[in-house]
């Protein structure tokens, strides 16, 4: 699933990547992809903001605001029972 075009804080630091690919194991939406022996973003606007990448890069390649994009919206709408809204407005404001 895309979300909104061009707007995901998703930063990835192609000088500290080691290659380990571990952002390409834990990403949900597959972002990343290895290009040769390093990691690349392969669709930066199938990025949810969940934070996975950043949390499990232990080179500090990968940057991401977590908890502001869809991915919030998605868990909000869960908790409470209605459609996915990361509160940034009424419902026809839905992040998703």
């Amino acid at each position: 699933m895309k979300y909104l075009a061009n707007v995901t804080s998703l930063k990835f630091f192609s000088d500290k990547c080691t290659g380990c690919g571990r952002c390409v194991e834990v990403c949900p939406h597959a972002v990343f992809a290895m290009n040769g022996k390093k990691a690349a973003i392969s669709d930066r606007d199938m990025c949810m903001e969940c934070g996975a990448c950043a949390r499990n890069c232990a080179f500090g390649a990968i940057a991401v605001n977590a908890g502001v994009g869809c991915a919030v919206a998605i868990i909000n709408g869960m908790v409470t029972g209605g459609e996915p809204s990361c509160g940034c407005g009424d419902a026809s404001n839905a992040c998703c």
